[in-house]
């Protein structure tokens, strides 16, 4: 059902916690199935220079949340804005059953409301 890829974030998630003094600190929630994703970041002159995330949820939310904060870090904002991040969620994690598409717009709903807080 998932891939091996989404299976090593979940077993082994990368960037768990959170970032010291951030430049955000967001909270998104997928209201349907109630899986909620806290992304923290730093940004240096337009730069993401750490990321990190906490994740409570289904199997897929907590491995994109892992994936997420893992390919924030060097990624300029500008970029970010340009980038259809669900689908960039789901591609690093070797693609998502149906069932679990929501775990990377939860991804895409935390970058959303982090690009809204950093200007």
């Amino acid at each position: 059902m998932y891939s091996e890829r989404l299976l090593e974030h979940f077993r082994n998630p990368r960037r768990a916690g959170a970032v010291d003094a951030p430049a955000a600190d967001v909270r998104v929630e997928n209201m349907a199935c109630g899986d909620r994703l806290r992304l923290t970041v730093q940004v240096e002159d337009g730069v993401v220079t750490d990321a990190a995330f906490q994740a409570q949820g289904c199997t897929a939310s907590i491995a994109c949340g892992s994936a997420l904060a893992e390919w924030l870090v060097g990624r300029t904002l500008a970029e970010l804005r340009g980038t259809p991040i669900a689908a960039a969620v789901e591609e690093l994690v070797d693609g998502l059953p149906a069932a679990s598409k929501h775990a990377a717009a939860l991804c895409a709903d935390g970058v959303r409301e982090m690009l809204a807080r950093i200007p």
